[in-house]
Formats: structure tokens, sequence, C-alpha cells
């Protein structure tokens, strides 16, 4: 027998809602760990063969490395903007209009579980205002905040509106940095520290089917200058995602020539400077000569690309200490706000540009072998009685292939827990088949997720509103185990 996905027909089966991460990933999460001590902040930066180097080879060379360590999240941030507003604009929305398939590329590791209405700011002429509709409470929504530097510094959500108003609509006015003047009645401010600021809303989406719903939604999003409000009862101007881009941003800056990169990054920090607990990396890198509005100076273009190289060898395989590895699975509750661990900043952003805060989203990944075509390997992943996972929102289930994209499979599931209902054992145990094969008419649509026939995938478990006990770790995803 086979089967196709069922079609969602109706609200949210767990009466909650719902909302994802961004995956914009590009490297496994697990890799070997590899020390980040004495990590820094950024200075000026320009090579004019004047300046006399300081120090030997290898000092600047570390120096050089911890620099692109942490100015790379800053030069993606551009990138990512640069990319998905060209021919469009900053201060207004794109609206993500569809859900990604497994043909989808440019993005890894991607979600179903919402469409994206983010927008790209720019805060040096005035204030933006951003106002969310009445939104049916069973729906989820998030609108994180970030700056320049990866941070997620606000995130109101149908969980936490943080807002003026009681009840929807909420408006919220975000400021740059510098910006002093009055916030109207009935707007809560968001101040931020940079003048780029990636505005990265998700909203619930249940199933295909709901698309349409969402999109209504959309349209009655409010996104203007402060100085052209109240809207005039138009629709805020609006475009459709950019799609895919024809090079993945994170490639693109990768590929960039060290001296490039570091003109770039000390360009960008003039209008986005690094926060105060910064200073002692910036005193570091200002040695040579990376500061903001610098270019590299007292070091050699081959001491630049060196350290360069190191810093990407060790972004890519870089493992948060703070990282719990339990029942197989990777969790990470420290990710969205990083203070001064750069290194830790810069692989997430390399993995997972837009990183939610874990509590709005956790993620906890899991990496397995199907074994080969002759003899796959069927798993089970085992809930307990009463313990799925703990959230205020929904969750979600979602496998991808080697290079994290969705799995291709006859029956077009690529996602379970949430747009098709799971059904429960009599004991109120939950058992998913996790397999590429049809598991048969024993096993319910909703509880079969299909994984490739044959090598590695990945699972990624997103709880939205994660609960305190998953936050915290009292409460764990259970081993997914073969069947044999």
């Amino acid at each position: 027998m086979s089967r196709t996905a069922p079609k969602y027909a109706g609200p949210a089966a767990s009466g909650s809602a719902s909302d994802e991460r961004p995956a914009f990933s590009r490297r496994a999460v697990l890799g070997a760990m590899v020390a980040a001590a004495g990590l820094a902040a950024c200075g000026e930066s320009a090579d004019d063969g004047s300046a006399t180097p300081s120090g030997t080879t290898e000092d600047r060379i570390d120096v050089a490395t911890q620099a692109y360590i942490f100015g790379f999240p800053l030069v993606l941030m551009d990138a990512n903007r640069k990319a998905m507003t060209a021919g469009i604009g900053t201060n207004q929305f794109l609206h993500g209009t569809a859900l990604p398939v497994p043909s989808s590329r440019g993005a890894r590791r991607i979600g179903l579980d919402s469409l994206y209405s983010s927008a790209w700011l720019d805060l040096r002429e005035e204030p933006m205002v951003l106002r969310v509709p009445e939104i049916d409470p069973r729906r989820y929504w998030v609108m994180p905040l970030l700056d320049a530097w990866t941070n997620t510094v606000h995130n109101p959500s149908s969980v936490r509106p943080q807002a003026e108003s009681p009840a929807a609509p909420y408006t919220y006015l975000i400021s740059g940095p510098g910006w002093s003047g009055e916030v109207p009645e009935g707007m809560r401010a968001l101040p931020m520290p940079t003048r780029m600021v990636w505005l990265l809303g998700r909203i619930q989406v249940n199933g295909p089917d709901d698309v349409p719903a969402v999109r209504e939604i959309q349209a009655q999003l409010k996104l203007l200058p402060l100085s052209a409000w109240p809207p005039d009862g138009e629709p805020s101007p609006a475009a459709a995602g950019p799609g895919e881009l024809p090079e993945p941003p994170v490639d693109v800056v990768t590929r960039m020539p060290a001296r490039d990169f570091f003109d770039r990054m000390c360009e960008l920090m003039d209008d986005n400077p690094p926060a105060p607990e910064d200073a002692p990396a910036l005193d570091r890198f200002a040695t040579i000569g990376i500061t903001p509005g610098g270019h590299p100076r007292g070091i050699s273009s081959e001491e630049l690309s060196a350290g360069k190289d190191t810093a990407q060898r060790q972004i890519a395989v870089y493992l948060d200490p703070g990282a719990r590895l339990i029942n197989g699975w990777v969790i990470n509750p420290d990710i969205g706000r990083y203070g001064t661990n750069y290194l830790l900043r810069a692989g997430t952003a390399d993995r997972g540009l837009g990183a939610n805060l874990p509590e709005d989203v956790m993620y906890p990944i899991l990496f397995g072998d199907a074994g080969d075509e002759d003899l796959p390997v069927p798993f089970r992943l085992r809930f307990a009685p009463g313990q799925t996972p703990p959230v205020d929102a929904f969750w979600s289930l979602t496998a991808y292939g080697p290079e994290g994209h969705l799995v291709a499979n006859p029956a077009g599931i690529y996602s379970i827990g949430h747009q098709v209902p799971v059904v429960f054992q009599p004991d109120g145990s939950l058992e998913l088949a996790v397999q590429y094969a049809d598991p048969g008419p024993g096993v319910p649509a909703g509880n079969w997720l299909p994984i490739p026939p044959a090598g590695q995938f990945s699972l990624v478990l997103r709880m939205y509103a994660p609960k305190e006990a998953a936050r915290t770790g009292a409460w764990v995803p259970p081993p997914l185990e073969p069947v044999t």
C-alpha cells in the first residue's frame, strides 16, 4: 500500500501554535571541538605599507584569526542583506509565500512550520514602526529583531507580545543607536544597538492548504517609517521573497579574499558599532589596523589569508562546550545572544543564520545512518506517556538528507508532529516510525517520517515556545532506536 501526506483540515491539533528556525545552515553541528581562548573584538584596519609590523608572524596571524571569527557574522549578515534586497530595497517586508520542497536549495535544514515575513531595516535616517495585527491565538508567531552581529535583541511573539497594548494589534517602534525622540503613545520602544537590523518574522502555517490564510495575515502586517505613521489604510510596501539565491551568501563570504573581507568588516563596524564589552578584543585587533572605518595595516596579505583560513577551520568544527549530547541529540540552549563568545556566534551564524532564542524555539538535532540500499535500517522514536516535547506552542520532527535538504519520497511526507496529527498508543505513549519504506497500515500516516533509503541523515526536533523543563534539561528527547 502506498500513501501520500494527508492534507491539513483545520487549526493546530495541539491547541497551541508554532514557529521555527530559519535554517540558513551550512555544516553539520557535530565536529571536532577546538579551543577558543582569548577571543577579542574589533578595530581599525588598513595596510598602507607604511606601518611597522608588530610582534611575530604567528602573533599577527593569531590576531587576524580572532578578528575574522569576530567579524564573520557581521559580514555574513551584510551579504544576506545584499542578496535578499537586491532590486527591492530595505525597510519593507519580504514575504515567504510557499513551503519548501526537497528540490529547494539555498538553505539547509529549513523548516516547514512557518512562513517567513522578514525585512532588512536601515535605521540611519529614522525609526521604523511595526504593527502586528490580531491573529488567532492558536496560531504562533514571533517577530525577532537581530542586530548586525546576529544577536536577537528583541523577540515579541504570540506567547510574549511585549507590547504596550493588552490586546492586538501590537505596535512597536524600532529605533537605531543615538535616536532620542519621543515614543508615540501606544507603541512599545524596541531600541537596537546597530543601524542594520534583520526583522525575521515567522507565522505558523498548518500545511499547504493553510498557506492562503497565512498570506492574508502577512498582508495585514505594517512596517513604515515613523514619519509616515499612522498608515493610510493601504498595505505596507512588500515584496515576495527573493526565492533561491544564485549563491548562498555564506559561500560568497567564505570565498572573499582576506583583505576584502577585513576591509568590508571595518566599513560595516562604522555604522554597526561593536558592544562595549568588546573593547578588549578591539584593542587587540587595532594592532593590525582592524578598527571601525579602517583598513588592515602592518600585516601582509599572506598573513591575513593564513588567519582567515585558520578561522574558517575553527568555525566549521566548533561545538559549544555548553551544548549537551543526550540520547544522540545535540541540544544547544545558548544561542541567539552571545556576549563575548565570538566563536559560538560565528559557528551559529555559519550553520544557521537567524537562530531564535531558546525561549522561542529549541532545535535538538540528531545525526544517523540509514545503512545501505541492500540492508536499510528502520528506526523507532518512542515517547513515554506524558513525555512528548513540553511546549507552550507546538513541536515538529523533520528529516534531512546528507546535505541538509528535505528527503524526497513517494509519500511526500517531510515533517510530522504538527501539520499531520500524530496518533498515540492506548497507554498514552507515542511511537514514530523513522524509515524510508512505508511501514504499512499498522502505523498511522502521521506517525511515519521517511528518511533517505541509505546513508547519512539528520533529524531536527523543533520545539516552539519550549517549557522550562526543556530549556533546563529536565526533559530530554528519547533515543532513536534501530529496529532489529
